[in-house]
């Protein structure tokens, strides 16, 4: 349902105005899958070549403004096929509890775009034109989340494309534009940012499992169910710590990138947080501590990979 603001385009209520209103639209506890990925690949980079901090910079604002715009995708799709309300749970609402107009967010999502591409066509000038190909690729992938006739984000492969382009390929791409090649120990230690990024997705769809099912939709958490999806929220927690622990332990990278352990508290936390819960509101600390997970994880490799450079 939409109210008068909704004809005036960029409106909002005089009594919401206020910069919460823009803080809680992009859906902040998601841009950790935005700097994070581009962090553990500069500090990669740093191991071989020396880094171009303004190309670093570049790279961290673009991968901002395609998860701030994914998530701007996310707000006005999810309005137009009904699937939000006021009472929706883990959204920005914008629309739906502040008057804006879809029309000025889904603008408003392409003009972060458009900036994310200019920013895009100085790094391929700066580093190499093949940058482009997968760049418009992530860009496609982050529109299709909720865009589109069929939505992947309405599939069970959701957790795996965001995993896999906002995670994994992201590190990849952030070594590549400062060295000009990608490495082998820059492919296995981008594996487990790549599983905690799909995780913050999947924390959202078990949050979002009765809705969602409600919906018509087929998350891979709706068709794992609620227990087995925990269970394996947990195993893949665990993959990401053993995967790094293995790394350690063949030489393949330093000893310091063993202080991402100490982020197992906050996995702990978000595990913990989704047992028992059958309401979303209810889930939404978990959800947050899962998010946070990969952050904290992502420093702490970054620190490790910085420390070992160094020492």
């Amino acid at each position: 349902m939409q109210n008068k603001d909704h004809q005036n385009p960029g409106a909002i209520r005089p009594e919401k105005r206020s910069w919460k209103i823009w803080w809680e639209l992009i859906r902040p506890h998601t841009l950790t899958a935005g700097f994070v990925p581009v962090l553990i690949g500069t500090a990669l980079a740093l191991q071989t070549e020396r880094v171009n901090v303004v190309l670093f910079a570049a790279m961290l604002i673009a991968s901002l403004l395609i998860q701030s715009a994914t998530n701007l995708f996310n707000e006005y799709y999810d309005f137009k096929r009904g699937l939000d309300n006021e009472k929706s749970v883990g959204i920005g609402g914008g629309i739906v509890r502040h008057g804006m107009s879809p029309q000025f967010i889904l603008n408003l999502a392409l003009a972060l775009y458009g900036l994310a591409l200019l920013l895009g066509i100085y790094i391929c000038a700066v580093s190499s034109w093949w940058i482009a190909a997968v760049g418009l690729v992530c860009m496609a992938v982050g529109y299709l989340y909720t865009g589109g006739p069929l939505p992947i984000s309405s599939t069970p492969f959701g957790e795996l494309m965001s995993g896999l382009f906002m995670g994994f390929l992201i590190i990849l791409i952030s070594f590549y534009i400062q060295t000009g090649t990608v490495s082998k120990m820059t492919v296995l230690v981008a594996i487990p940012s790549g599983i905690l990024v799909g995780l913050i997705n999947f924390a959202n769809n078990i949050r979002d499992h009765d809705g969602d099912k409600a919906n018509g939709r087929k998350t891979l958490a709706i068709l794992m169910g609620q227990k087995k999806s925990i269970t394996f929220m947990g195993i893949m927690f665990t993959f990401a710590y053993l995967w790094v622990i293995g790394l350690c332990a063949a030489g393949i990278v330093s000893p310091w990138l063993l202080l991402v352990i100490l982020s197992v508290p906050k996995a702990v936390k978000a595990i913990k947080g989704f047992m028992g819960k059958t309401i979303a509101k209810e889930m939404v600390p978990a959800m947050i501590a899962t998010a946070q997970t990969n952050t904290i994880f992502g420093l702490l490799l970054s620190a490790g990979l910085f420390i070992s450079y160094f020492l």
